[in-house]
C-alpha cells in the first residue's frame, strides 16, 4: 500500500470516529454513492452507503474534510518509520524526509541487533539511556528484539559499543543479550543491508553455541558462504574428510565448545584456559583427542582453518 493511500485511510477513520460517516475505498452492496477524493498523491474513488440528496451532502462533507486534513499529522510515527528503514521498506526519498523531519545528520552508520533473554522493558530503557548523548537511533523491532543505528564514531567502534551495551545490561539488569553487529554502510538509506547482517550474526552465534554474546557479521562470512551451498554438496564435502568418529568431537558439546574457544583465543593455550576456567593439562588433553579423531592439530594455523570449515559444514549439514 502506498503512503498516500495509507494516510487517506487514516483520515477516513478519523472522520468516521468524529462524524459517524463511514466511507469505504472499495465498492459494497447497493444502494451506494461513489465519489472522487483528490489528493496530492492521486485520485481515489470512495463509496458511501445509500444514495439521494443526503448521500450527496455527506460526500461533499467528506471531500471538504479530506481536502483540509493535515496530512503531516498522519505520517507514520518515528518508530514505525525507523523500523521500515531498517527493513528496507522505505525509499531513499522517505529516508531523506525522515532525516529532515527529525533533524538527524546523515552519514556512515552501522546496525546493531539486540535480543535480550529477559526484562525487555528495562532493557529498552537502558538502551535508550546509553544513546541519549549521541545522535544514534534505537527502536523496538518486535516483542523480542531491539535495533540500534550507530553513526560512525572515531572514539568507539560499533563492536566496542555493542560490547558496552552487553556489559551494561548484564551488570545493571542481570540480562544476557545476544548482540549482532552489521558492516558499516555509507548512509542511512543503505542501513537495511547492515541490519540484515546484524540479524544474521545473532543467528550464527546461536548456531555455534555462542548465544548471549556479541558477534559481528564479519566473523561469520565463511559460514554465510558455505550456507549457500546445496545440502547435498555439504554432505559430499564432509565425506571427503573420511572422519569416522565425527560425532565424538562435533557432537560432544564440551569438546566442540573447547575447540571454538581455542579458535576464538587465536590458538593461545593460556588465554583459552583462563577463558574456560580449565586447567592447562585438561585443555591439552582435549586438543590431543581432537587431533586423534580428526587428524588435525589445532595448534597449527592451517589445521585450525580446516577444522573451522569442518565445524561449519557439520552444523549446516545437521540443519538441512
Amino acid at each position: 500500500m502506498d503512503h498516500t493511500l495509507a494516510q487517506l485511510e487514516k483520515i477516513l477513520k478519523d472522520i468516521c470516529d468524529k462524524t459517524g460517516v463511514r466511507v469505504r475505498l472499495r465498492p459494497g452492496a447497493s444502494p451506494q454513492t461513489a465519489f472522487a477524493l483528490e489528493l496530492p498523491g492521486g485520485t481515489y474513488t470512495a463509496y458511501l452507503d445509500g444514495d439521494g440528496e443526503e448521500a450527496d451532502r455527506m460526500a461533499k462533507l467528506v471531500r471538504y474534510l479530506v481536502a483540509n486534513a493535515d496530512f503531516r499529522s498522519l505520517l507514520p510515527d518515528r518508530g514505525e518509520r525507523l523500523r521500515g528503514i531498517l527493513l528496507g521498506e522505505e525509499s531513499e526519498w522517505d529516508v531523506f524526509r525522515f532525516l529532515t523531519r527529525y533533524a538527524i545528520p546523515d552519514g556512515a552508520c552501522t546496525a546493531i541487533d539486540i535480543v535480550p533473554d529477559k526484562r525487555l522493558p528495562e532493557a529498552e530503557e537502558l538502551i535508550n539511556e546509553c544513546i541519549s548523548e549521541t545522535r544514534d537511533l534505537a527502536v523496538a523491532m518486535d516483542q523480542s528484539r531491539f535495533a540500534v543505528i550507530r553513526f560512525s564514531d572515531a572514539d568507539q567502534s560499533a563492536v566496542e559499543f555493542g560490547q558496552f551495551l552487553w556489559q551494561s545490561m548484564y551488570e545493571e539488569l542481570g540480562v544476557h543479550a545476544s548482540i549482532g553487529i552489521g558492516c558499516e554502510v555509507a548512509k542511512l538509506s543503505e542501513i537495511a543491508l547492515s541490519y540484515g547482517q546484524a540479524v544474521t550474526a545473532v543467528r550464527m552465534g546461536g548456531m555455534f553455541g555462542n548465544a548471549g554474546e556479541v558477534h559481528s557479521y564479519r566473523e561469520y562470512l565463511l559460514v554465510r558462504m558455505l550456507e549457500d551451498l546445496p545440502a547435498g554438496k555439504l554432505e559430499e564435502y564432509m565425506q571427503q574428510f573420511r572422519l569416522r568418529d565425527v560425532e565424538e568431537v562435533f557432537g560432544d558439546r564440551e569438546m566442540a565448545a573447547t575447540a571454538e574457544a581455542f579458535l576464538d583465543c587465536d590458538l593461545n593455550v593460556s588465554e583459552t584456559s583462563r577463558k574456560l576456567y580449565m586447567h592447562r593439562n585438561t585443555l591439552m588433553y582435549r586438543l590431543e583427542k581432537i587431533e586423534r579423531v580428526t587428524g588435525l592439530d589445532l595448534k597449527k594455523f592451517s589445521d585450525a582453518v580446516t577444522f573451522r570449515v569442518l565445524s561449519v559444514l557439520y552444523r549446516l549439514a545437521r540443519q538441512s
